[in-house]
């Protein structure tokens, strides 16, 4: 506790000391036992913001790892080509591909089942009798509020029998349009019509299109679609049927090594900014001084289980380390990517690529338990632990700053008390004088503050 020098003037001046002033300097003297207290708490509130940002880092790096460890990412993704995309399209294909080529032929496209009215020269035109779509049957009359074309296409739709009509109009007039919501020959509508308008006559329709199913044949297999969406032909491969030809199509599936070779490419960004952050914490600040966590031993357990990882794992046939893979460690243990060779080792040899990410004792499933062991996982993560011990002492720290203030508080309340009282005293001490005095000068006569 430091030492306050305070002045109170003449004793005998009345005119007494700043008691709140008073209570100012000795609060701050005392107050300084918590700077100590407040460096500590603001050197690791800085670590933990590191940590903090070493550990998103490090999720992030463990998740660009996982597309490349998991069975279901990355390595099981397959693209299709088609030789004729103006024929037969490719939507997708899946993890369930095998990769392999497939000879399509096109001898019929699916259709969706239309029917369409005779024309009515005025869309208002009243319309009378009855209309029967699928074994539904529309009584239209105006009790029924469906005797327009419009109307009655609200009640078509409204009745939810699996069509779609709509009132259109061309040169000749308005008709009521009713087109399947099933395509393919599933979708066939039947259409029995007893309509009547006051000016039109009798309603009749004509069927627009025929419902009918897709006809191809894949590998010399005969195969029907309801739609020209195919999804049945070819395992895990979904297609769209543009037009009918007699001519071969040829369908590639084949590994999706470009999306692999995106996938190792962020793998290498994610891991070089934890490295960065590591190297960070190795430099002093602008102003000299030291970084957070500046030899802590966390940061050097993450160096080298990183490090480490990058030279581990079993070896997976032609595949033994990183450098096959085009990767180098540079001098500030970052990562370097020739995309050439890994672009090359994918297309010539992916199943020992694939095998020494994903293996056992692999390469990939190494650096992933060293990633589990070194981040913000609970409850061994280095990271986690790290960041566990820095807030076990921040709550030790600031119960003992609230208890030290809990007592400043206290010796406020009671030193203001003490030197008011005390101030009161000075303030006084003239009156008593001159009480003194006049005592003095009523025995002896002489008044020492009288002037002879």
């Amino acid at each position: 506790m430091g030492t306050v020098g305070l002045s109170f003037g003449s004793p005998t001046s009345g005119q007494g000391f700043d008691v709140a002033s008073t209570v100012a300097q000795i609060q701050a003297a005392n107050q300084a036992i918590e700077t100590p207290l407040q460096n500590q708490l603001t050197a690791l509130k800085a670590e933990d913001a590191v940590l903090s940002s070493i550990g998103t880092d490090l999720s992030t790096l463990s998740t660009s790892l996982q597309k490349l460890t998991d069975f279901e990412g990355v390595f099981a993704e397959k693209q299709g080509s088609s030789s004729n995309t103006d024929l037969l399209s490719l939507n997708s294909a899946s993890s369930t591909a095998s990769a392999g080529s497939h000879t399509i032929v096109i001898d019929r496209l699916a259709q969706t089942s239309s029917e369409v009215s005779t024309a009515v020269s005025d869309p208002n035109d009243v319309l009378s009798g009855s209309l029967t779509i699928q074994g539904h049957t529309f009584n239209v009359d105006a009790a029924d509020n469906d005797t327009t074309l419009a109307s009655l296409a609200a009640a078509i739709n409204s009745a939810d029998i699996g069509v779609k009509a709509s009132a259109v109009t061309d040169s000749a007039g308005s008709r009521l349009s009713i087109v399947s919501e099933t395509s393919g020959a599933a979708g066939q509508l039947t259409v029995a019509s007893a309509l009547s308008g006051a000016s039109a006559g009798n309603v009749s329709f004509q069927t627009g299109q025929v419902g009918q199913d897709a006809q191809l044949t894949v590998d010399g297999v005969s195969i029907t679609s309801q739609s020209n969406t195919v999804t049945n032909a070819i395992p895990g491969v979904s297609f769209q049927l543009l037009a009918t030809s007699a001519s071969q199509i040829q369908v590639q599936i084949t590994d999706n090594t470009t999306d692999i070779a995106t996938a190792i490419s962020s793998f290498v960004s994610a891991f070089n900014k934890v490295i960065g952050d590591i190297n960070s914490v190795e430099q002093s600040g602008a102003s000299g001084n030291s970084a957070p966590l500046l030899g802590s031993p966390v940061i050097a357990q993450l160096q080298d289980s990183l490090t480490g990882s990058l030279f581990g794992g079993s070896a997976s046939g032609a595949i033994q380390n990183i450098v096959q893979l085009g990767l180098t460690v540079n001098n500030d243990g970052t990562l370097a990517l020739d995309s050439d060779t890994l672009t090359s080792v994918l297309n010539s040899n992916l199943a020992d690529v694939t095998g020494f990410l994903q293996n056992s004792g692999s390469f990939g499933q190494r650096l992933a338990a060293a990633l589990n062991s070194a981040g913000t996982q609970a409850p061994d993560g280095a990271v986690f632990l790290a960041q566990q011990q820095n807030s076990s002492q921040e709550k030790a720290l600031n119960a003992e700053i609230t208890n030290e203030n809990a007592l400043l508080a206290t010796q406020k309340t009671n030193l203001t008390n003490e030197l008011n009282a005390a101030n009161q005293i000075l303030q006084g001490i003239p009156e008593q004088l001159d009480e003194i005095n006049s005592v003095f000068d009523s025995l002896t006569g002489f008044n020492p503050n009288t002037k002879a």
